[in-house]
């Protein structure tokens, strides 16, 4: 690595499905600039979310430490607890000028004037997707509240950003309003530069940690023309459908009927699969401005580069969109790392992987001492090459009782336990790769799913997450489906 310390830029992607990098094995999907990153890096085929929510997720990144831990629940909120590392509080504790543009989803969000909960950001330009201006201005009408809501006013389009009428949970598709260099994708990596223009003429002898938070492919589902038709929805693949007629996961059943998912086409949902896919293209040419400004600064070689995303989309998989859930297309995430030197250029690691590793893997390639143990991993042996012991299972876990659910994800074998009437799955991923045939009873196969049964108990006690158990065994709470019902705030209408 080089003499100087190197610069960091972790762009993180909301609601990112694993499956959707050509890089990854995806021959529909255009990629280039995200699969040139993989060919100069280490692309991990096997990444996963700890928890397939925005807030705990991210928090788990920052800290090393699943949710429960870092901030006490697993559900969508909650605060960093002070007794936690934070990244870019240790990076700037250590010299590092640290900046975020986009979407961060710390919370609590706070009152206008009153400092945004950064968690040791010196620098910032917030997008969060209408949820600041939806506590405290939703009429858009005070100002200073979110930068790109600022930013549209000054480009004379300002509340656009919703005029389509759809909201952060709803899956309509539809273009955006706003013109593409204007579209929040595109203002994030701008912002990104602007940051990057500012530290080279104030902080040059520094190191930059420059967190990149994109807010897209989350819905709604809205690229800006043409991406919008980018992708032909007749050619989009189907969603995977569950073929033997076993319950699944309640929640995803519940999260369904309340946002009216059943009430669309499938060729509704086919639309929807063809914008995101158009979403995910536009934001692969914006991170390639990223790296293009990097290279023309002389920044690349000497810049570690993550590209993660705090979770996948359903997309229609089961009848299901967004997350929650424990199926690939909710927690399975694109996990791709560049490190100067420490890398030959294009290797794939088909190792367990999570974003609780971003933490100690960094600490450890900059020789920053933690003082503390995390639930990460640290990965640099894996980029150098060296002796690795790795995870035999990944555990992810998600929400609050009724309707908290664990997977144990092995090299063969994903087992899911939803509280929620007791529903226990059983996956063959090598021969089932869309989970589509539910084997818990197959005969032949009790043995393998006690073990797995067995690790996620035995995994909740050791690590102080007794809430899915109940006197040592799986907490059952008997869930009446016929009680679910479509309701307008569910969609996530906000403040347009």
């Amino acid at each position: 690595m080089s003499t100087k310390r190197p610069n960091l830029l972790l762009v993180n992607a909301d609601q990112f499905r694993g499956d959707c990098l050509h890089c990854n094995g995806n021959e529909l999907i255009s990629t280039p600039n995200y699969d040139e990153l993989a060919a100069d890096g280490m692309r991990f085929s096997r990444a996963y979310t700890p928890n397939p929510i925005c807030v705990p997720a991210r928090a788990t990144m920052i800290t090393g430490n699943y949710s429960h831990k870092c901030t006490g629940i697993k559900s969508n909120g909650g605060a960093v607890r002070d007794d936690q590392i934070k990244l870019p509080q240790l990076l700037a504790e250590n010299g590092y000028e640290t900046y975020a543009s986009g979407k961060l989803h710390y919370v609590p969000y706070t009152a206008p004037g009153e400092p945004d909960t950064l968690n040791g950001f010196q620098h910032a330009a917030l997008s969060e997707s209408g949820r600041m201006l939806g506590q405290f201005d939703p009429k858009d009408e005070l100002g200073g509240i979110e930068a790109y809501a600022d930013y549209l006013k000054t480009v004379g389009w300002g509340g656009y950003s919703r005029a389509h009428g759809v909201g952060n949970n709803d899956i309509h598709p539809a273009a955006s309003p706003l013109p593409e260099e204007h579209h929040v994708d595109a203002w994030v990596a701008s912002q990104t530069i602007e940051f990057l223009e500012y530290h080279k003429e104030n902080h040059s002898k520094q190191p930059f940690y420059l967190n990149v938070g994109f807010p897209k492919p989350h819905a709604p589902y809205d690229p800006p023309s043409p991406w919008n038709t980018m992708y032909d929805p007749r050619e989009m693949p189907k969603p995977y459908r569950n073929r033997d007629g076993k319950e699944r996961n309640a929640y995803g059943d519940f999260n369904a009927v309340t946002h009216g998912i059943p009430l669309f086409s499938p060729e509704t949902v086919q639309n929807a699969r063809a914008h995101y896919y158009g979403l995910i293209s536009f934001q692969d040419q914006q991170f390639g401005r990223l790296i293009k400004y990097l290279k023309d600064n002389d920044l690349y070689d000497n810049t570690i580069i993550i590209f993660t995303a705090d979770h996948g989309d359903m997309l229609g998989d089961f009848g299901w969109f967004f997350k929650c859930v424990m199926n690939e297309g909710s927690c399975h995430i694109p996990f791709i790392l560049k490190c100067p030197d420490a890398i030959k250029p294009g290797r794939v690691s088909n190792e367990f992987v999570g974003l609780q590793d971003i933490l100690p893997t960094l600490a450890s390639l900059l020789n920053i001492d933690l003082k503390k143990d995390v639930d990460g991993v640290d990965l640099s042996p894996v980029l150098r090459n060296e002796d690795f012991t790795g995870r035999d299972y990944f555990v992810s876990y998600s929400l609050e009782s009724p309707y908290q659910t664990y997977m144990v994800r092995s090299d063969r074998w994903k087992y899911i336990y939803s509280e929620a009437n007791g529903c226990e799955e059983f996956y063959d991923l090598k021969n089932d790769p869309g989970e589509e045939w539910n084997v818990i009873d197959q005969a032949g196969l009790k043995s393998i799913v006690d073990r797995h049964r067995q690790y996620m108990i035995n995994w909740a006690e050791k690590n102080g997450e007794t809430h899915i158990l109940k006197e040592g065994k799986p907490l059952v709470t008997k869930i009446d489906k016929s009680n679910f019902n479509f309701t307008v705030n569910s969609l996530g209408w906000r403040w347009y």
